[in-house]
C-alpha cells in the first residue's frame, strides 16, 4: 500500500498505485481490493449529497487548495533551473541537477537527451508536487520563439502563470511575446526576478521596465538584502520580516527581524505597495485613504483579489541557482494565484449554435476536458487533459465531440516529467495524461450528457521550410512514421508534398525547430535524413482590380465541357481578417446554383499557386457576377476549369507582388561591436527599428526578411568573438523590393524550365 499526502483528491484518500507493492500480509491484495471499492461508493457517493451545506465545504476544500501554473520568460532566464528548486523544497525529487550539468544528469524537467545537450527546453514537461497542504500542478514551458506552441497551448489550460525576468537581461523580446500570451488566454500572473547574485543584477531597473515595456501594474512585495555576491536575502514588505536561507541548498528557511539599516527602505517599498493596489482595490483604498493602519493580512487580502482579477502584478525577487527566494516564492504562489473555481472557462455549446456557456470548474457537473498536448510515449500516444467540470475515473467512457467517438479510458495517469504514476480518478481542475486514446490537439471530451466544445488555442502559421528525404530508401517506413508523430504533436509542424520535384517538405516555426526535428529522426526512428536548403514561406498578393471573362468549351465525342463565368478580382481591404473571399454577386440563374460551389473551389485552388513563383496567393477578394451554362455541356468539372482558366488570364492585369515573411530580430551585442553589426544588418536589408543600451550593451531591435537570415548565428558570432547574442520571431508577410521580385521570378522560371 502507497500512501502520499495531502488534498489531491476531494478528501484526503489514501491511494494505490496500479504496481503493488510486495505485502507480507496474504491477505493484502484483498484488503486493498475491498479498500478500493468502498473508496469509489464512498466517491461516488459524494456527488450525490443533497444538501448545499454538506456538499460545498466538501468540494471547496479540495479546489481550494489546488494550483495549476506555468512557468514561462526569456531563453536563459532561469525557468527549468527554479523548476528544479521548486521540486526539490516541495520533495519531489531528492538531489539538485543542474541545466548544463556536468555530472551528465540534468534538470528533471528537461527529460530529452537533446534538450539536456543543448541546455534548451524543448518541449514544455508537466509535474506536480505538494507545498504546505496544496497541490501545485506545474508545466515548464520552452523559452525560444522557434517552440512558442508549447507556451501558447500551456497558458490555454493553466489558471496562473510565473513570469521570470532576468535581473541583469531584464524584459527581453521573448519575455514581451510570453507576457502577450498571457494577456490572451487571461492569465493571472506573478513575476520574479531571477539572477540577484550575478553581476549587474538591478531589480528595481527590471521592475520599471516591466512597468513601461510590458505596461505591468506591478510593485515589488520583496525587497533584496544585499546585491551580486552580497546578496543574502529577502525582506517581506507585506509581513515586514527578513528571509535567510541556510543549508547546502538553502533548504533551511530561517525567519529574523529586519536589518537595522534597511528598515527605512522597506517601509518605502511597503508604502509604495499599498499604493499602488490601492489603485486598483477599492477596499485597500478605503484604509489608505483614510490612513487606517493596514495589517499584513488585509494586505495579503488585496493583492490577491487584485492578482486574481488581472489588476496587478505582484513581484517576488531571489536567485534560483544560488537556492535563494524559491520558497516565499511558493508561499507567493498560494497567496496570491486563483484556485480553478476562481477562474472563468466558457464552453461552446454546439447544440446552441455555439453558445457560450460559464463552466461551474467543480467536480460536480458534467465532464468536460480539453486534450491539449499530445506526446508519442514508450506505450503509444499520451493525451494530457484538462479537465475543467466533472469527475474523470480509469475504465469510464467518454465521449470525443469533435468527432463523435466513444471511447474507453484504460490508464489514466499523473505526469512527473517523463515519469508516470496510475490514479484511479481525478476532477475538475486536475492536468492528467491518459493512454490509448486517439485524437488531436484542441478536442474537447464530455460524458455525453452535453455536447460543449472548449475553444481552441492560438496556432501561428509556420515561416520556414525544408526539403527532407531518407538517405537509404528502405526507411522509409520509419521516416513516414516520425512526420506523422510531429504533426499530431505539434500544431506548427507542417508535412506537404512540393507536386513539382516530389520532395517531401517540412514547414515549422523556425531554423532550430527543423533541425531538432530532423535530429530527433534520426536519434528516435534510426533514421538518417538528407536535408535541401531551407525554403521561406513566401506568398503573392495582387495591388489592383482586374476583371476576368473566359469561356471554357471543349466538344469531343459525346458529353462536352460548357461554362463561362464573368467578374473581377481585388484585392482585400489593409487589416482584413480573412485571406480569401468569393463573393457571388449573380442576379437570377445564368448559371444553376449547384454549380457555385465548383466554381468557388476552383478560384481557391487556382489560388494555391500564383503565376510568379508558385507559392500560394493570399488577400483577394474574387466576386462571380455573371456567367453561362448549357443545358447538356455544363458541369460541376466545367466550371471548376474556367474559374481556374479565368484566375489566371487576369492574374497578370491585377499587378501581383511577392510577399516575403519579415523578421523582428533583437540583437544584444557588446557596444564596440555595433558598428560592424548594424552594417551587416544592412547589407541583409534589414531596418534598425530601436537602438537601446544596457550597461556595455547594446539592444538593437530591427526588421529583417527572413530569406536573408539563413546562417546568421554563425557570422554574428564571428563579429563579436562570440558575444553577441539574438532572439527572432515572425512579425509579418510584406512585399519584396522590384529587383528581388524580379531575381525570384527568373530563379523560379530558371527551375521550371531546367525540369
Amino acid at each position: 500500500m502507497t500512501r502520499f499526502q495531502n488534498g489531491s483528491r476531494l478528501l484526503s484518500y489514501t491511494f494505490f498505485r496500479s504496481k503493488k507493492t510486495p505485502s507480507t500480509s496474504p491477505n493484502a491484495a484483498l484488503l486493498q481490493g475491498n479498500f478500493q471499492i468502498q473508496q469509489h461508493r464512498h466517491f461516488s457517493n459524494l456527488a450525490r449529497v443533497t444538501t448545499k451545506e454538506e456538499k460545498e465545504p466538501r468540494w471547496k476544500d479540495s479546489m481550494d487548495r489546488l494550483r495549476n501554473i506555468g512557468i514561462s520568460a526569456h531563453i536563459d532566464s532561469g525557468k527549468t533551473t527554479l523548476t528544479e528548486r521548486i521540486l526539490y523544497y516541495t520533495g519531489r525529487i531528492h538531489e539538485i541537477h543542474e541545466v548544463r550539468g556536468r555530472d551528465g544528469v540534468g534538470a528533471k524537467m528537461d527529460s530529452m537527451d537533446l534538450e539536456r545537450e543543448k541546455g534548451i527546453t524543448i518541449q514544455s514537461a508537466a509535474t506536480y508536487c505538494t507545498w504546505n497542504g496544496y497541490q501545485v500542478n506545474i508545466i515548464d514551458t520552452p523559452g525560444h520563439v522557434d517552440f512558442t506552441i508549447e507556451v501558447e497551448r500551456a497558458l490555454r489550460v493553466l489558471d496562473g502563470a510565473i513570469l521570470v525576468l532576468c535581473s541583469v537581461g531584464g524584459v527581453q523580446s521573448q519575455s514581451i511575446t510570453v507576457d502577450r500570451q498571457m494577456r490572451r488566454y487571461e492569465v493571472p500572473r506573478l513575476a520574479f526576478i531571477n539572477k540577484l547574485d550575478r553581476m549587474g543584477a538591478d531589480p528595481w531597473k527590471v521592475l520599471n521596465q516591466a512597468r513601461s515595456k510590458l505596461r505591468h501594474h506591478s510593485a515589488a512585495v520583496q525587497v533584496p538584502i544585499g546585491l551580486e555576491d552580497d546578496f543574502q536575502g529577502l525582506i517581506d514588505v507585506v509581513k515586514m520580516k527578513a528571509y535567510y536561507f541556510h543549508g547546502s541548498n538553502g533548504e533551511k528557511v530561517v525567519t529574523a527581524e529586519i536589518p537595522v539599516e534597511m528598515e527605512a527602505l522597506a517601509a518605502e517599498k511597503r508604502r509604495e505597495l499599498v499604493e499602488i493596489v490601492s489603485e486598483v482595490d477599492d477596499k485597500l483604498a478605503d484604509a489608505f485613504l483614510t490612513d487606517e493602519p493596514i495589517s499584513s493580512s488585509d494586505l495579503e487580502e488585496a493583492i490577491r483579489r487584485a492578482t486574481v482579477a488581472k489588476k496587478f502584478v505582484p513581484v517576488f525577487m531571489g536567485s534560483a541557482f544560488k537556492n535563494k527566494g524559491v520558497q516565499p516564492l511558493l508561499d507567493g504562489v498560494l497567496s496570491y494565484l486563483p484556485c480553478p473555481t476562481e477562474v472563468g472557462n466558457y464552453a461552446l455549446d454546439q447544440t446552441k449554435d455555439e453558445e457560450k456557456v460559464m463552466l461551474s470548474g467543480t467536480p460536480d457537473g458534467p465532464l468536460v476536458a480539453l486534450a491539449f498536448k499530445l506526446e508519442e510515449g514508450r506505450f503509444g500516444q499520451l493525451t494530457y487533459l484538462r479537465i475543467y467540470e466533472g469527475v474523470i475515473g480509469k475504465g469510464d467512457f467518454i465521449i470525443n465531440v469533435n468527432t463523435g467517438k466513444k471511447i474507453k479510458i484504460p490508464r489514466l495517469v499523473r505526469m512527473h516529467s517523463d515519469e508516470m504514476e496510475d490514479i484511479q480518478e481525478a476532477h475538475a481542475g486536475q492536468i492528467v495524461a491518459v493512454f490509448g486514446v486517439d485524437c488531436a490537439s484542441g478536442d474537447t471530451f464530455t460524458d455525453g450528457s452535453v455536447k460543449y466544445t472548449m475553444t481552441s488555442m492560438n496556432v501561428p502559421e509556420p515561416v520556414m521550410s525544408l526539403a527532407i528525404q531518407p538517405v537509404s530508401k528502405d526507411s522509409g517506413g520509419q521516416f513516414s512514421k516520425a512526420l506523422n508523430r510531429f504533426q499530431k504533436e505539434d500544431p506548427t509542424f507542417r508535412v506537404g508534398l512540393d507536386p513539382e520535384s516530389g520532395q517531401t517538405i517540412i514547414s515549422g516555426m523556425g531554423e532550430l525547430r527543423l533541425d531538432i526535428y530532423v535530429e530527433r529522426i534520426r536519434r528516435e526512428y534510426k533514421v538518417d535524413a538528407s536535408v535541401g536548403k531551407p525554403r521561406v514561406n513566401f506568398r503573392e498578393t495582387i495591388t489592383q482590380h482586374a476583371e476576368f471573362d473566359y469561356l471554357h468549351k471543349k466538344q469531343t465525342g459525346g458529353q462536352g465541357q460548357y461554362g463561362r463565368v464573368c467578374g473581377y478580382i481585388e484585392p482585400l481591404p489593409q487589416g482584413s481578417t480573412t485571406k480569401f473571399e468569393f463573393d457571388n454577386m449573380i442576379v437570377g440563374q445564368v448559371i444553376p446554383s449547384n454549380f457555385i460551389p465548383s466554381i468557388e473551389k476552383g478560384f481557391k485552388e487556382a489560388a494555391n499557386s500564383g503565376s510568379l513563383i508558385g507559392h500560394p496567393v493570399e488577400n483577394l477578394r474574387i466576386a462571380l457576377t455573371d456567367g453561362a451554362a448549357h443545358a447538356v455541356d455544363s458541369s460541376e468539372l466545367a466550371f471548376k476549369l474556367a474559374s481556374i482558366y479565368a484566375f489566371r488570364q487576369c492574374y497578370t492585369a491585377a499587378k501581383p507582388v511577392i510577399l516575403e515573411p519579415v523578421m523582428l530580430v533583437e540583437l544584444k551585442v557588446p557596444t564596440e561591436f555595433q558598428g560592424t553589426v548594424a552594417g551587416d544588418i544592412n547589407k541583409r536589408k534589414g531596418v534598425i527599428v530601436g537602438n537601446d543600451q544596457d550597461g556595455d550593451d547594446s539592444i538593437i531591435t530591427v526588421h529583417v526578411p527572413l530569406n536573408n537570415m539563413f546562417g546568421y548565428s554563425t557570422s554574428l558570432r564571428s563579429m563579436t568573438q562570440g558575444k553577441g547574442e539574438f532572439t527572432m520571431e515572425y512579425k509579418e508577410h510584406s512585399p519584396v523590393s522590384q529587383d528581388v521580385q524580379m531575381q525570384l521570378v527568373n530563379t523560379y522560371m530558371a527551375s521550371k524550365g531546367a525540369e
